[in-house]
């Protein structure tokens, strides 16, 4: 598997993986400075709920071993407005805010050590929750399953195995035969230039299709279910992801197949009660209007763009986590 984020080899940097050159190129940066970090995650150089609350806590203690205390505010702040609809962000960062509020001494050896330990946790944690919610998600697939999924939401996206693409990594492993319809996800291509590449580079049976196709195939009784990842579930189920994914399972609801959302308990959201109350990124137009250098618009058309979109909770069949699968009706709110 990937390693999307990790340590530097002498834990004074964040090493990714570069997923702005997927798939013509393999290529691994080490971010060194806050302004480093800030930049891949805005630019989705580290893309996925979970690996931007990873590489943003390694980050956070990065900055900090060159910081003081009173400097810590500050850089979780500049950190968290990278990418304002992913909760994990806020999450993880919130996590690295308590140690400095515990450690005490600024600048301090053990203060830079607990930061680490910390990050190093979160690394850990979500590897062991991607295991987790394989195998809970595993317990929802028919015997070699037809597959459609959206975005990316695989070992790319996480600090392990992925979310949604965890169930299909387990159960080729078990010996089935998985067949995986990958969207293409406009206008970034994150599902033609992540997931197929993240899943051909496993030996999976991959299709590669365009977004506007996923109903015909789903027409010709080549889906047996589709699962997506989340980058932030409120409190009654609603989930923003990957714009797309509310067509996705209008598409799903309508030729009677399951539709699922894998993630970790962390995306859960207890403070926002419905999907109108998040925060949707908006991009930049020129991501539409001359996507990866070619003109594809007229100079100057508006655009609207934004990054990602809200499945109402009414639409799917499950969602599953790392503490097990969620039925509806849905209720986050002592998450």
């Amino acid at each position: 598997m990937p390693e999307a984020v990790r340590w530097g080899p002498d834990r004074r940097s964040v090493r990714i993986i570069d997923q702005r050159a997927l798939p013509e190129r393999y290529v691994e940066l080490d971010l060194r400075t806050l302004d480093d970090a800030c930049t891949a995650i805005r630019t989705l150089a580290v893309r996925g709920a979970p690996a931007i609350g990873i590489a943003a806590a390694m980050a956070f203690a990065v900055a900090m071993g060159d910081a003081s205390a009173t400097d810590a505010g500050a850089i979780a702040a500049a950190l968290r407005a990278t990418r304002p609809t992913a909760v994990n962000l806020g999450w993880a960062l919130d996590r690295m805010l308590a140690v400095v509020a515990a450690a005490g001494v600024a600048g301090s050896a053990a203060l830079d050590a607990a930061l680490a330990r910390e990050a190093t946790a979160i690394l850990d944690e979500d590897r062991a929750m991607c295991r987790a919610i394989g195998a809970h998600a595993l317990s929802l697939f028919p015997r070699d399953a037809r597959v459609a999924t959206h975005c990316n939401a695989g070992a790319l996206a996480t600090g392990g195995i992925g979310t949604a693409l965890a169930g299909i990594y387990l159960a080729a492993a078990r010996g089935d035969r998985v067949r995986v319809f990958v969207d293409e996800t406009r206008p970034l291509l994150q599902g033609s230039r992540l997931t197929a590449w993240e899943l051909q580079r496993a030996g999976i049976d991959v299709t590669l299709i365009t977004d506007g196709m996923a109903a015909t195939v789903m027409r010709r009784g080549e889906v047996d279910l589709c699962i997506v990842g989340a980058d932030r579930i409120a409190a009654n189920g609603d989930v923003a992801n990957k714009i797309g994914t509310y067509a996705l399972a209008l598409a799903a609801r309508h030729h009677a197949i399951p539709f699922y959302v894998a993630a970790p308990a962390s995306t859960f959201d207890p403070g926002t009660p419905t999907g109108d109350d998040i925060v949707i990124e908006q991009r930049d137009p020129d991501e539409v209007r001359r996507g990866f250098g070619a003109v594809t618009a007229p100079a100057g058309v508006p655009v609207y763009n934004p990054a990602f979109d809200v499945t109402p909770a009414a639409l799917l069949t499950a969602i599953v986590s790392d503490r097990g699968v969620h039925r509806p009706p849905f209720d986050f709110r002592a998450s």
